[in-house]
C-alpha cells in the first residue's frame, strides 16, 4: 500500500543494496505484493553499485525512497541511514536477494503486535532450493558453541544438543520460541529499540554487526525470536559474490570484534576463540584457493621427520638442540617450506606429474 504524508506507517522495509539490482527487483516486488493490508515504507540504501541499480530502481518504482551513497560504508552504517529515514512503528531489515510470501508481513506484524517482550523477530528462511537456512535463528557464542561451530562438529552432529548450540541445528523448525540472535537478511524489529541501542555498531563491516544488535537488544531487556508461520527465499550471499572484498577475511574479523567487545572480561575464551578463528580463517582460505591441505599436511610431517632424523645425525638424539628451540623450529621451517610451495604453484589441487 503506497503511502501519503498523512498515513500512519506500519513498517519502514530497509534494503541495502550493492550490484544486484535484478535480485532487488524481485525483492521489492514481492513487499508490494505482501503489502496489501498494511501500511508500508522502502528505503534502498544504495552502496555505491556499478550496475545502475539506483537509476533502474527509481524508474521501476517510483514510490520507493532512494539513499545513493559515493562509496561502499558496508552493512551496518547503511541501514543506519536507512533508520533516520523511517517512520513506522517497524523496522523491517531486509537483503535484496530475497523473496518474501504474500502472507510475511502480516504474520509477523500479527505475532510482534501479540508479543510486546520481543524486540526483532525472523521468519523461517529459505535457501533457493528449499532447504531451511540454518543460519537464520542463532544462540550467542559460548566457548563450547564456538568451538563446535569453528571446527565443524556442528555440521557432523546437526541433531546434537551438545553439538549444535551455535545455529541452534537441533531445534524444530516448525515452532515457535525465543532465540539469542536472529539473521541480517530479515530482521523485522520495533522502531524504539532499534532507536533505543542506536542500531548497528558502525564498526562492523558486513559481517557480525547482526549479532552485536541481538546481543544488544537482549541486554536492555528485551527477547528475540524465530516465527515459524511465513517464510522467505533468500538467494544467499548473492551481494558478497558481487563484491570485491574479501568476506572470508571481513567474516573472521567481524567475530573477532564481537568477542573482544562482548567477552573481554573473559581471557579464556577470548584467547580460545582467537585461536579457533584463525585456525578456521587459514583452513577456509586454503578450501577457497583449492589448496590441497592434505599434501600439505603430509609435507608437514615429513617435515618433522627430517628435522628429528638430521638432530639425531647430527646430535646423537632426536631432541638434540636446546628444550626452547621446539616447538619453533617446527613451526618455522614448516612455515617457509609451505609457503615456497604454495608461491611456486604447489599444493594447488591439480594433476601432478613430475614431468611436467
Amino acid at each position: 500500500m503506497i503511502l501519503n504524508d498523512s498515513t500512519q506507517t506500519d513498517i519502514s522495509i530497509v534494503i541495502v543494496n550493492y550490484n544486484v539490482k535484478d535480485y532487488l527487483y524481485s525483492c521489492i516486488e514481492s513487499i508490494h505484493q505482501a503489502s496489501t493490508n498494511l501500511k508500508t515504507q522502502i528505503i534502498v540504501v544504495d552502496n555505491n553499485s556499478e550496475d545502475g541499480s539506483v537509476e533502474f530502481t527509481s524508474q521501476a518504482f517510483p514510490d520507493v525512497e532512494i539513499i545513493a551513497v559515493n562509496e561502499n560504508i558496508g552493512f551496518g552504517k547503511a541501514n543506519n541511514l536507512g533508520f533516520d529515514k523511517s517512520k513506522g512503528k517497524y523496522i523491517l531489515i531486509l537483503n535484496p536477494d530475497t523473496i518474501l510470501q504474500s502472507n510475511t508481513l502480516d504474520e509477523m506484524f500479527k505475532y510482534m503486535e501479540n508479543h510486546s517482550e520481543v524486540a526483532i523477530s525472523v521468519c523461517k528462511v529459505l535457501n533457493t532450493d528449499g532447504t531451511f537456512q540454518a543460519s537464520c535463528r542463532r544462540g550467542f557464542p559460548g566457548p563450547w558453541s564456538a568451538f563446535s561451530k569453528l571446527f565443524g562438529l556442528q555440521s557432523l552432529f546437526p541433531k546434537s544438543k551438545l553439538f549444535g548450540k551455535y545455529n541452534l541445528t537441533y531445534m524444530p523448525t516448525d515452532s515457535t520460541y525465543y532465540v539469542d540472535a536472529v539473521t541480517g537478511a530479515f530482521m523485522f524489529a520495533r522502531t524504539d529499540v532499534i532507536k533505543q541501542v542506536n542500531g548497528f555498531d558502525p564498526e562492523f563491516f558486513m559481517y557480525g554487526e547482526d549479532l552485536d544488535l541481538c546481543y544488544r537488544v537482549v541486554k536492555a531487556g528485551y527477547k528475540n525470536a524465530y516465527v515459524h508461520t511465513t517464510s522467505i527465499i533468500h538467494h544467499k550471499g548473492e551481494s558478497s559474490k558481487r563484491s570485491s572484498l574479501n568476506e572470508i577475511n571481513l567474516f573472521y574479523e567481524a567475530m573477532e570484534i564481537f568477542v573482544s567487545k562482548h567477552y573481554s572480561n573473559s581471557r579464556f575464551f577470548l584467547a580460545l576463540l582467537k585461536l579457533g578463528i584463525l585456525t578456521r580463517a587459514s583452513l577456509s582460505y586454503l578450501y577457497k584457493y583449492k589448496l590441497d591441505v592434505k599434501l600439505m599436511a603430509m609435507d608437514a610431517i615429513f617435515i618433522i621427520i627430517g628435522i628429528l632424523l638430521g638432530t639425531y645425525m647430527a646430535l646423537g638424539s632426536p631432541f638434540g638442540l636446546q628444550p626452547y628451540a621446539y616447538p619453533t623450529v617446527f613451526i618455522v621451517v614448516i612455515f617457509v617450506t609451505i609457503m615456497a610451495n604454495i608461491t611456486a604453484g604447489g599444493f594447488f589441487e591439480s594433476t601432478f606429474s613430475p614431468t611436467k
